[in-house]
C-alpha cells in the first residue's frame, strides 16, 4: 500500500511538472496543482526523515522508561506534555493521547499500558526515548509488571497535594524488584493544597530515595515539564544489546486488528528484525514471516528495521489470526538461530480472583454477545471465559477477572464498544475444598459448591482466599477504617505513621469481603481520602456455606452465593425481600426462601389471587360455607403441586441489577 502510495505521488509530481512546461496559459492552474501534490507528498518526507534520524542514533542514546504512580496522579497528562515537547504530537490537540479506550477517557483511568517513541534533541545530539504509560490501579498490575520488563528506568510520579498513596508504594516495590532506576517527579505543584516539602520527606522516609533529584512539575499547565526530559537522559541507563548478534526479542503485549490480525508489541534485546524475516516462537514453535515492523510515533509508523534496544510493533504476513498464539512473555528469534539464543524469562499468567456469570438479556442476542466478548478478550487476555447455562436465564458464560474494577471496565467496554445488553450476577471468589482422601479442588462457580450434607461427611475442610490490604489515609479516619476492616472479618497486621498525619494500615482480609464493594465503603467512610492496595495472601481455613434462593422449594440456579456463615442471615433477608418485589402473584401461594444446607434463614410469602367462592351463596348455612372453602383449599393444594412458578426474565434482571 505504502509503495503504491509513493508511486502515485511521483506520477503526480511528473504530471504537474510537465503541465508547467507545456502551457503558459495554464500556469496558474499548474502552480496550484504542484503545491497540492507537494503537500500530499509531505508526510512521506517527514516519515523518512524520522527514520533517518532514528537510524543515526546509537544504542547508547536510547532511553526506555515508564511512569509509576498511584491512580489519578497525572500519568497520562504528563505523557501528553512530554509528547508535545518532543514534537511527537501538536500542542493543544487531543488530550490523553495514550488513553485509546472510551472507558479510559470516561473514567479518567488507564486500563491498558500504552507506548510511544519520541526523538529528543539534547546538547546537539538526538536521543530516542521510549515511553510506557502504565495503569495505576491494583487490578491491572499484570499490565504494569509486563511494562517494566521493557524499561530501564521509571518516573516515580507523586501528587504533591495527596502525597505517597497505597499504589505508589506497591508499584514502587514492583519497579524496585525489576532493578529500574527511579526518577522522582512531583506533580500538581501549582495547586493551593500542594505540600512539596512534606511529599519530599515522604519519598525519602518511605523509599529511601534521594529527594534532592526530584523535579517539581504541573503536567496540566506544563510548568517545569521541560526539566523532566534532560533528567531522564542523564539518570536513566541506556539499554544494552548487540545489533549484529542473533535476533532475540520479547513479546510484551499484543492487540487485535481486523485487517492485520494480531499485532505484537516487542522489545528487541539482541540483533535486528525487518519485514520479510522468518521468525519462530520459543513457546509455540510456530513460524511466521514478518509483514511490517515499526514504532508507535504515536500511532503505528512503519520502519525498515527495529534494532537492539528498541521497542516497536510487528505484524505478520500472512497475519497471525489467533490471539492465543501470541503468548505474552514469549521469546522470538529468526529461523535457524534457535540454538544460539536462550529464551528470556517470561511473565506469570495472572490468576482470576473474581468470577461472575454473564447472560444476554434476550437469548436471541447470544451470538452477538459471544462475538463481543471474543473481541474484547482479544485485547485483554487476563479475562477467563467458560460457557455456562442457567435454567432461569438461559445460555451464558462464567467470566473470571483480576478484580472488581477489572470486571466493571469489561462490562463498560461491552456496552460502549459493542452495544451489548447483558445481565451480570454478583461477583464471587474461588474457594478451595480439601476432601477426606487428601484431594484439593478449587471451585469458582457457586452452583458447583457441595451441599450441606456433603460438607459434613466427605470434606475435611473448606478454605477461602485472603489478601493483605494496605490502606493509606489521614490519621483522623483511622478509627472508622479499623472499624470497617474488623467488621469485614479482618486481622490487623501493622499500623505505621509515615508522617505526622498520614497512616499506613495493613490488614489481612478475606477476598470475599473485598469484592462486596469494600472499596466503595472505604471511600465513603474516609470521604475519598483513603487509598487501597492489596496482594494475595493464600488460602486459609474458614467456616463457609452456600446460600441459595428457593422458590416453592425449588433452587434458583442463577442466584447462589458462597459466603461466611456469619453473613447468611443478613444476606438471606435482603435476598428474599428484594426478590419478592419482582415476582408476580400466581393463582397459588408462592414461598421464597433463603436456604443454607437444610436450614432456612429467611422466608417471604406471596399470597395467591383469591376467587370469592362465597359470592353466590345466599343462605347463611355454616356447613355449606365451610364445604365451599375446603373445596377451594383442596384445589389450591393440587394447583400448587402441579403448577410451576412463572418468573419473568425481567424479574432476574431487576434482582441482579446493582
Amino acid at each position: 500500500m505504502q509503495a503504491c502510495f509513493r508511486t502515485s505521488h511521483s506520477a503526480t509530481r511528473q504530471y504537474a511538472q510537465s503541465t508547467v512546461l507545456r502551457a503558459g496559459a495554464r500556469h496558474a492552474f499548474s502552480r496550484s496543482f504542484t503545491t497540492t501534490a507537494a503537500r500530499l507528498a509531505g508526510p512521506l518526507k517527514v516519515q523518512s526523515a524520522v527514520e533517518q534520524r532514528i537510524a543515526a542514533i546509537p544504542i547508547e542514546r536510547f532511553r526506555n522508561f515508564c511512569i509509576v504512580a498511584h491512580v489519578d496522579h497525572g500519568k497520562s497528562t504528563l505523557s501528553d506534555r512530554l509528547l508535545e515537547l518532543t514534537g511527537t504530537i501538536e500542542k493543544g490537540g487531543k488530550k490523553q493521547i495514550l488513553d485509546k479506550l472510551d472507558v479510559e477517557r470516561e473514567r479518567g483511568i488507564t486500563v491498558k499500558a500504552q507506548t510511544c517513541s519520541m526523538i529528543y534533541r539534547y546538547k546537539d545530539e538526538d536521543y530516542l526515548l521510549h515511553l510506557v504509560d502504565t495503569p495505576g490501579h491494583v487490578d491491572f498490575r499484570a499490565e504494569v509488571s509486563r511494562s517494566y520488563a521493557s524499561c530501564g528506568g521509571a518516573l516515580l510520579l507523586v501528587d504533591a497535594s495527596q502525597g505517597v498513596q497505597a499504589q505508589t508504594v506497591s508499584n514502587f516495590y514492583l519497579a524496585f524488584a525489576q532493578n529500574l532506576t527511579l526518577v522522582p517527579v512531583l506533580n500538581k505543584i501549582d495547586l493551593p493544597s500542594a505540600d512539596i516539602q512534606r511529599t519530599l520527606d515522604q519519598l525519602r522516609d518511605t523509599f529511601e530515595i534521594d529527594s534532592s533529584k526530584a523535579v517539581g512539575v504541573s503536567a496540566k499547565t506544563g510548568l517545569n515539564v521541560e526539566k523532566v526530559l534532560p533528567t531522564i537522559v542523564e539518570l536513566v541507563p541506556a539499554p544494552t544489546g548487540d545489533e549484529d548478534g542473533p535476533l532475540k526479542l520479547l513479546l510484551v503485549d499484543s492487540w487485535y486488528d481486523n485487517y492485520k490480525g494480531v499485532i505484537l508489541l516487542v522489545r528487541i534485546f539482541e540483533g535486528k528484525v525487518k519485514a520479510g524475516d522468518r521468525l519462530t516462537s520459543f513457546a509455540t514453535g510456530l513460524e511466521y514471516i514478518a509483514g511490517e515492523v515499526g514504532i508507535m510515533y504515536p500511532l503505528e509508523t512503519p520502519q525498515t528495521c527495529l534494532r537492539a534496544g528498541q521497542v516497536g510493533y510487528i505484524y505478520m504476513n500472512p497475519g497471525m489470526k489467533r490471539s492465543k498464539e501470541a503468548k505474552i512473555g514469549d521469546t522470538y528469534t529468526t529461523v535457524g538461530n534457535e540454538k544460539k539464543v536462550e529464551a528470556l524469562p517470561g511473565f506469570e499468567e495472572p490468576q482470576s480472583m473474581v468470577f461472575v456469570a454473564a447472560f444476554p438479556t434476550d437469548q436471541g442476542d447470544y451470538a452477538h454477545l459471544e462475538d463481543s466478548i471474543n473481541q474484547v478478550t482479544l485485547n485483554d487476555r487476563s479475562v477467563l471465559v467458560n460457557k455456562e447455562s442457567s435454567e432461569a436465564l438461559g445460555a451464558g458464560w462464567r467470566l473470571g477477572f483480576l478484580g472488581t474494577l477489572h470486571c466493571s471496565v469489561f462490562e463498560d467496554r461491552l456496552r460502549q464498544e459493542h452495544g451489548a445488553s447483558i445481565i451480570i450476577t454478583p461477583p464471587s471468589v474461588p474457594f478451595k475444598i480439601v476432601w477426606n482422601d487428601g484431594k484439593e479442588e478449587i471451585i469458582s462457580n457457586p452452583n458447583n459448591f457441595p451441599d450441606g450434607h456433603q460438607v459434613h461427611n466427605k470434606i475435611e475442610q473448606v478454605q477461602e482466599p485472603y489478601i493483605t490490604a494496605t490502606v493509606t489515609m489521614p490519621e483522623e479516619y483511622l478509627g472508622k477504617v479499623i472499624e470497617l476492616c474488623e467488621g469485614n472479618r479482618g486481622e490487623q497486621q501493622s499500623l505505621t505513621f509515615f508522617t505526622a498525619t498520614q497512616v499506613i494500615l495493613k490488614y489481612l482480609l478475606p477476598l470475599e469481603r473485598l469484592v462486596d464493594d469494600f472499596f466503595g465503603k472505604l471511600k465513603s467512610t474516609t470521604k475519598g481520602y483513603a487509598s487501597l492496595d492489596y496482594e494475595e495472601a493464600g488460602y486459609r481455613r474458614s467456616n463457609i456455606t452456600k446460600l441459595q434462593l428457593h422458590v416453592n422449594k425449588v433452587p434458583v440456579d442463577a442466584v447462589a452465593r458462597v459466603i461466611h456463615v456469619s453473613q447468611a442471615e443478613r444476606l438471606g433477608k435482603e435476598w428474599v425481600s428484594k426478590f419478592k418485589e419482582h415476582v408476580d402473584r400466581q393463582m397459588f401461594e408462592v414461598v421464597i426462601q433463603a436456604v443454607t444446607g437444610k436450614k432456612v434463614v429467611a422466608r417471604e410469602t406471596i399470597k395467591p389471587f383469591r376467587k370469592d367462592v362465597l359470592q353466590k351463596l345466599h343462605a347463611a348455612d355454616i356447613s355449606r360455607r365451610r364445604k365451599l372453602l375446603e373445596k377451594q383449599k383442596e384445589g389450591r393444594k393440587k394447583l400448587r403441586a402441579v403448577g410451576n412458578v412463572a418468573i419473568d426474565n425481567k424479574a432476574f434482571q431487576s434482582f441482579l441489577a446493582k
